[in-house]
């Protein structure tokens, strides 16, 4: 009972809080068999700065997003994404969020091996990348460019959010020369390019990710079970009618989801009325 509720719960979350919840219990899970049995196999899942040593674990270019060296580092990465999160899956489906989140994931990861073996100085510092951050940063600069003028609220002022981004992306680019967290740094503005770059195209009428996301769903598909064949029935075709009644409405409900992104990237999200907040939120649910 107890397990089938946990897996109901979880079937509830959307994206974002499901991403948090499997980062917690790794991360639980890590501490744990570190403190009671010594050691940790985590760094096979670690995103090693030496290219040789990535060849062995190529994996390491995604997995080490869900590993963290602490709890403030785990912390703040899931607040960000838990806030970053109900904003996008506001305007977007949970293919298109994953589509931006592993993109970030992974050219953050590309930039960080690239840094290590490109420029010389950098040998000495981190020995490897974790933590989510790239994701994180690639959704919190994708919303910021898809939206930019949308203000949200900071302690006691409303902010803009291209002013949000601007004030991470400049951060990281301030600390640099300091030495501090260098390859995590550069991570970060990697995520924070392919965010922009997504927002900026998706704008244009471009998905950049679309190859990406029919490739991880082809990769999950590999591992769902597979249907018993079922004794032949009789089927009977739908009307055609019926069918054109059907593809009419999907028409029309795309359309006027289009209306509303567009309303929202010239406006803002607050410019919707209640029923068009209601109508996209629904939306969104249904995907």
């Amino acid at each position: 009972m107890a397990t089938g509720g946990l897996r109901y719960n979880f079937a509830r979350l959307s994206i974002a809080e499901k991403l948090i919840a499997i980062n917690v219990v790794i991360f639980v899970l890590d501490g744990l068999s570190k403190a009671l049995l010594g050691h940790s196999v985590s760094d096979w899942f670690h995103l090693p700065k030496d290219l040789m040593e990535f060849l062995g674990q190529p994996w390491s270019l995604v997995t080490y997003a869900f590993f963290h060296g602490g709890l403030g580092h785990i912390f703040w990465n899931m607040i960000m994404l838990y806030f970053t999160g109900r904003i996008f899956l506001n305007l977007f489906d949970k293919v298109r969020f994953i589509n931006v989140y592993f993109l970030g994931v992974i050219v953050g990861g590309i930039v960080f091996l690239a840094s290590y073996n490109l420029f010389p100085t950098l040998v000495q510092t981190n020995t490897a990348l974790i933590g989510a951050s790239a994701g994180v940063t690639a959704v919190l600069i994708f919303i910021c460019a898809y939206i930019p003028n949308q203000e949200v609220r900071v302690i006691f002022f409303n902010v803009k959010l291209w002013y949000v981004g601007a004030f991470f992306v400049l951060i990281d680019l301030i600390q640099i020369p300091y030495g501090g967290n260098v390859g995590g740094r550069l991570a970060h503005l990697g995520g924070a390019f392919l965010g922009y770059l997504y927002a900026r195209q998706l704008l244009h009428g471009r998905d950049i990710g679309s190859a990406f996301g029919k490739l991880w769903s082809g990769i999950l598909d590999l591992f769902k079970p597979k249907e018993r064949t079922a004794p032949l029935k009789t089927v009977y075709k739908k009307n055609n009618s019926q069918e054109k009644n059907a593809n009419y409405e999907r028409e029309v409900r795309q359309k006027k989801i289009d209306t509303i992104l567009d309303k929202i990237s010239k406006s803002g999200y607050e410019s919707l009325s209640k029923a068009e907040k209601d109508f996209l939120f629904k939306a969104g649910k249904e995907d």
